[in-house]
């Protein structure tokens, strides 16, 4: 039987933001108001690297930067986000070559690296690790992506750049397009999006569908019983003139076990400019990346691609996570 953490006492001048100690594993510990709370800090944070480049609200603090799955941009990120805050990282990247191939569990891992630092990132290809770390751990875990399931600080970096980029989310029509089944960002961002008034398009290959766990929430949940309205679509070009955010997402052939059917399905996407002239003035192009050919390079010029600010928002609102959890914020 799993051995949960316990629970700690939250000093009163630690209270007010809810996260301080707390684990980060799933957007449904997410609601307006901790998002407002998170964007606040977020825009904060931006504004003081802007100006000052650094700060040192985390000197001192550590961060084990666990990743058993290969990531550029989430990695970086998150060691980027430390170092800004003033604080020193252990970076394990290559886990293949670490204990874990002598046999070491993941909670004896956790707790190895507890042992060393304040708050732990882990990254796991299997759905649910992130949670498992976090019941061995006593320091607050984060999750950075667990397989086919939940990415949690990306849909929250995702949500913010709509935010900066729109100025609103309510009343937003959003396309999701590409691999929605094993697409984990998506998943999450479905379920961050359902806190407020939009409507959504799910456009993949039939066998690439929303999973329907994901669409169970978009029909009816306890935040908008009534449900939102959607449509599941396999043509992109049906829904480009009127969406507000078109989010695309890579076929992710590491996921498939049958390669043939990685190859019938991996360009069936592409944004380019022929596109592009079909949507909206104002609306944004959005990926979790990294891309292959599902965004053509001469959409990067593009106004309206929103990509690569995706990136250097993730580092914001990573910094106002960190803080938060680890009462600095």
């Amino acid at each position: 039987m799993m051995q949960r953490k316990e629970t700690k006492h939250v000093p009163a001048n630690h209270a007010g933001n809810g996260f301080y100690g707390q684990d980060i594993i799933s957007v449904n510990q997410f609601d307006r108001a901790k998002l407002d709370y998170i964007f606040h800090v977020a825009d904060e944070m931006r504004v003081m690297v802007e100006r000052f480049g650094s700060a040192d609200l985390l000197q001192g603090k550590i961060l084990a930067n666990l990743f058993y799955e290969p990531s550029t941009r989430t990695s970086s990120s998150f060691m980027a986000a430390m170092m800004r805050l003033g604080g020193q990282v252990i970076p394990i990247n290559n886990v293949q070559y670490s204990s874990v191939t002598k046999g070491e569990s993941l909670p004896d891992t956790v707790r190895t690296l507890e042992s060393y630092s304040d708050v732990i990132v882990i990254r796991h290809p299997e759905m649910g690790a992130a949670a498992t770390a976090a019941h061995y751990a006593q320091k607050p875990v984060i999750n950075a992506g667990d397989g086919v399931g939940e990415h949690p600080t990306q849909a929250l970096l995702d949500l913010f750049t709509i935010l900066e980029a729109l100025g609103k989310v309510d009343g937003l029509k959003v396309a999701m397009v590409g691999d929605l089944k094993y697409g984990r960002t998506v998943h999450s961002l479905t379920k961050l999006l359902v806190n407020y008034d939009v409507e959504f398009a799910f456009v993949s290959p039939e066998m690439l569908q929303m999973p329907s766990d994901v669409l169970d929430v978009v029909r009816s949940n306890q935040r908008r019983p009534e449900g939102h309205d959607y449509s599941i679509l396999e043509d992109v070009h049906e829904v480009i003139g009127h969406v507000d955010v078109l989010y695309v997402t890579r076929v992710q052939k590491e996921r498939f076990t049958d390669l043939a059917e990685y190859d019938r399905v991996k360009d069936q996407y592409v944004v380019d400019d022929a596109l592009m002239q079909r949507a909206k003035e104002r609306m944004i192009v959005m990926h979790p990346l990294p891309r292959v050919n599902e965004i053509s390079y001469t959409v990067d010029n593009d106004p309206r691609a929103a990509y690569f600010r995706q990136m250097r928002n993730g580092m914001y609102v990573r910094m106002a996570l960190l803080a938060s959890v680890l009462g600095k914020a």
